[in-house]
């Protein structure tokens, strides 16, 4: 009997370890364990953040932003709030001892996806969108006369076309420099002075300031007359700067200065704008849901 007892305690005590051992819950992090995979959650995981990104990437982009920016900026808060859901579920879940990964996961992939969506969106919007809408929503012109019409008569033009013998007068060009170069020159119909020059060609750094070193747009294509409204708010203030100082340095009168890029074919550059917002957005789609897969993998 004495020789069994040290073994029978020894199995005893192996006995209760066991016992412990398939006790204790099973945690994803258990060594030699391998967690269970929820296809539910996989699948919520990747596509979720990646909807809710296309979604709000394209109110930011599109024409809801440009009807209604307060609309656009509601999609933004309903993501982040749906980030803050998902954020709070992982709360709860740890503190009820459960694994809290994908709840974690999906906190971070739909606040990422929201911001990015909203940050790159609104860059979209203001770079290619808006100048295509603001361009659609005025007015075209056509065989306008610098000589004949005034400034004031089209003050909802988009696109204008020029009569022929229309062109740049480069010698009364200017520049205005603050931090960048604001060129403008005169379009002008043929040799003679005008009352008001109020119709100019502009661009950014593309002339040197000097007169007759107005090189923007399509300046040296005979075959450009046409302009294209200038529609960036934040630059108009210095081309009508460099305006007066042309007024100054020439003797000239501007009266109502409208600022065009001089080209030839303005329904394809409105176009460009449409095709490029389109183009952008599709590449970040792609790519956002490209860059979901492996956060996913990495979580497995």
């Amino acid at each position: 009997m004495s020789s069994s007892r040290p073994y029978g305690s020894t199995f005893g005590t192996y006995t209760r370890q066991g016992n412990a051992t398939a006790e204790q819950p099973q945690s994803s992090f258990t060594p030699g364990k391998r967690k269970r995979l929820n296809l539910v959650a996989i699948v919520i995981n990747v596509l979720a953040p990646w909807l809710l990104f296309c979604a709000v990437f394209a109110a930011m982009s599109f024409q809801l932003h440009y009807l209604s920016a307060p609309l656009a900026w509601t999609a933004v808060v309903a993501g982040l709030a749906l980030a803050f859901i998902a954020g709070f579920l992982a709360h709860r879940t740890r503190a009820r001892d459960a694994d809290p990964a994908w709840y974690t996961f999906a906190c971070l992939s739909l606040f990422i996806a929201t911001t990015l969506a909203a940050f790159l969106g609104d860059m979209n919007f203001w770079y290619n969108m808006q100048p295509f809408y603001d361009i659609e929503n005025i007015n075209t012109y056509p065989s306008v006369n610098p000589a004949r019409e005034k400034g004031q008569q089209l003050m909802d033009a988009g696109r204008v076309y020029f009569d022929e013998g229309v062109g740049l007068d480069t010698s009364k060009s200017m520049a205005f420099r603050n931090l960048d170069k604001y060129c403008v020159a005169p379009i002008v119909s043929g040799q003679e002075p005008l009352t008001s020059y109020d119709f100019w060609a502009v661009g950014v750094d593309c002339c040197s300031g000097a007169a007759s070193e107005f090189r923007c747009g399509e300046f040296n294509n005979p075959k450009a007359r046409s302009g294209l409204r200038l529609m960036r708010d934040d630059q108009r203030p210095f081309f009508r700067l460099a305006v007066q100082q042309a007024e100054a340095a020439y003797n000239i009168k501007a009266t109502h200065p409208l600022f065009f890029y001089w080209m030839q074919d303005p329904v394809a550059e409105v176009m460009k704008f449409k095709t490029d917002g389109f183009k952008y957005a599709l590449i970040a789609m792609v790519t956002h849901f490209a860059h979901e897969r492996p956060r996913v993998r990495h979580l497995l």
